[in-house]
Parts: structure tokens; C-alpha cells; sequence
């Protein structure tokens, strides 16, 4: 293992409230959509968790399992896995019945002409899983997209702006919070809905996108001059923990990092820290897609992994031809069509 490869794995350790809350929890744990971006790193996640705290409690992974080798993986560690399309009604109901749900299942990218198909993942298939485990807690994750660009100037949207989505993606996404959030109030189910915004890691996202850039020297798109990012391991913690925070109706929660970052300067800085001078087409606007996570701060504290440690991160997994990850997460995009 090389250097940066260890200092990246110490940088996705439990932290000891993470270990602390899990220990508390109450039941086995299931992760609906864990071979997405996020899931199989929150598997182990949970399960490296677990087993720190001593506790017995199962960590299950549901996926349809596309990517070669994903499952076998899971398995090798001691994760009990499920190969499954939750939209078959038969392979849902087959499912074993967990105290702890973190649901994962969406779709974002190719929307556009396979409206249908997104409709049924965001929207039709909570509604099954929301009776499916009527009886559990449910931490549900869901998009800062759900939001309409705010003024840079006013630090992002905190939970109690109105939705406004653009674009059918943000619009499926709403229609998953609002049927989770029909049948916590219809079946007394405790539900967090989890408004993801740019989490990150050393093979996806923003940061990645932005660094890569300016290191083959295309142009960086400034079109959304300002975003959010978070430390991947980061979110997994606080979707864990979230569990805790799961209420009668179902609270919604931010989850971002603090700072309202400009594209720009990320560009300038990666441009020093890679030798390259970076290129911008387009202009910045006084609007961005911007989230406010100071409740999430309030309960979790903030993030251990600070934006300058992600990004020098980055820059050596770049040098050293560390493996990405081919899921760009479309930042700039400012009409919703994905």
C-alpha cells in the first residue's frame, strides 16, 4: 500500500462519536443501494464501525450489483449482501426486516430521456419502501438539487426554504421526500431526509472534477461560480448517526460543508499545486446551488476532514495515477437537465 492510499483510508477511520452512536443504536443495519458511489464505502463504513464498538449487529447491503466483484467484496468483509431490483415488487418484499434503514436507491444521471424510469426510481419506489419498513427508522438520502439557485451572498438554502426544483431529476427527487414523508405520518415511521450536497472523495466529485482540469488543462466551467463540498467519509458518518435523529414527521437535514466555495479559486489553487496555470470559460453568477448545514453541524459537529486536506489529497492520488472513477457530477449544470 502507498503512502497516499494509507493516508486515505486513515481518513475514512470511525471517529469515536461515530462509534459511540453505533454502539447505542438499536438493531442491524441495512443499506438499500450500496453499490452506488457512496454505498459500498458507508458498508464498510458501518460494519468497520461495528466491529470497533464490539457490538453484534448486522451491516446488509441490497444492490442489483451491476459492478463485477462489488458483492464478493462485501461478503469478504463480513457484510451480508442481497442481490435485488427493488422496483420487483417480489424481490422487495423478500427482504429481511431491519430496525435501521439508509436508503440510497435513485437515479440522477441520463434523466433526460428516461424521465419515466427516474419518476419510478425517485418517486414510485419510496413509496414501496417507505411501507415495506413501516416499522423501521429510515434515513433517506436526498439532493441539495431539490433547491432553486440562491444569492451567493445569503450562505445557501437552510432547510426551512421552500423547494423550488428545476428539472425533472430535482422534481423526482422531491417526489421522493414527499412520499416519505406521506407515510411517516401515515404509519408513525421515524425518517430523516438527508439533503445531500457534493460529497467527495478521492475518486469522484467536485474537487476531483475541478483538480483534473486544470491538470490535463482543459478549461474549468465557471457557469456555478460558487459550491459546496464534504469529505465522502464525512457524510457516511453523519448518515450513520443520522439514524439517532430519525422523527415523527420527518425532519429534514442538510449535509454539506461549511464553506461557500468559489470554483475559481479552487482552479488557482490546484493550478499551484500541480505546476499547471488553470483555463475558465464562461463567467460566474451572483447565483448557486448552495446549502446551508449549520443544523448538521449543531448535532454532528463539523467535518474532521478540512478542504485544503481533501484537496492535497487529491493532488498526490493525481500524481501517483490513483483510480477514478468515470461518474462526473455535472455541478455546473443550472437548468436541471441531467
Amino acid at each position: 500500500m502507498t503512502e497516499i492510499e494509507k493516508l486515505y483510508y486513515e481518513l475514512l477511520a470511525p471517529s469515536d462519536d461515530l462509534v459511540a452512536d453505533i454502539a447505542r443504536l438499536d438493531g442491524d443495519i441495512m443499506i438499500l443501494g450500496v453499490g452506488g458511489k457512496m454505498g459500498p464505502a458507508l458498508a464498510k463504513l458501518a460494519k468497520q464501525t461495528v466491529d470497533k464498538a464490539g457490538v453484534n449487529k448486522k451491516i446488509i447491503g441490497v444492490s442489483r450489483f451491476s459492478e463485477p466483484g462489488l458483492q464478493d467484496e462485501l461478503n469478504q468483509l463480513g457484510i451480508e449482501t442481497y442481490s435485488a431490483d427493488l422496483l420487483e415488487e417480489d424481490q422487495l418484499q423478500s427482504l429481511p426486516d431491519v430496525k435501521n434503514v439508509l436508503y440510497l436507491a435513485g437515479t440522477k444521471f441520463g434523466t433526460t430521456g428516461k424521465e419515466s424510469f427516474t419518476w419510478a426510481m425517485n418517486s414510485y419506489l419510496p413509496g414501496r419502501v417507505a411501507q415495506k419498513y413501516k416499522n423501521s427508522r429510515i434515513v433517506v438520502f436526498s439532493s441539495g438539487n431539490i433547491y432553486h439557485l440562491t444569492p451567493v451572498v445569503l450562505g445557501g438554502a437552510a432547510e426551512d426554504r421552500l423547494p423550488e426544483p428545476v428539472g425533472e431529476y430535482a422534481q423526482s427527487c422531491l417526489g421522493r421526500e414527499r412520499l416519505f414523508q406521506y407515510y411517516a405520518a401515515k404509519n408513525n415511521t421515524p425518517i430523516l431526509i438527508y439533503r445531500l450536497n457534493y460529497a467527495n472523495d478521492v475518486s469522484y466529485g467536485v474537487l476531483l472534477e475541478i483538480a483534473k482540469s486544470v491538470n490535463e488543462e482543459k478549461p474549468v466551467d465557471l457557469s456555478m461560480g460558487n459550491v459546496n463540498v464534504i469529505w465522502q467519509g464525512d457524510a457516511n458518518e453523519m448518515a450513520i448517526r443520522a439514524l439517532h435523529h430519525c422523527e415523527v414527521p420527518a425532519k429534514i437535514l442538510n449535509i454539506t460543508g461549511p464553506e461557500t466555495v468559489s470554483v475559481r479559486w479552487l482552479a488557482q489553487q490546484f493550478g499551484e499545486m500541480l505546476g499547471k496555470k488553470p483555463e475558465f470559460i464562461n463567467g460566474e453568477q451572483t447565483t448557486a446551488l448552495l446549502s446551508n448545514a449549520a443544523e448538521a453541524f449543531r448535532l454532528f459537529g463539523y467535518p474532521t476532514v478540512p478542504l485544503k486536506k481533501m484537496m492535497e489529497v487529491l493532488v498526490e492520488w493525481i500524481n501517483q495515477g490513483g483510480k477514478t472513477l468515470n461518474k462526473p457530477t455535472h455541478f455546473q449544470e443550472r437548468k436541471g437537465q441531467f
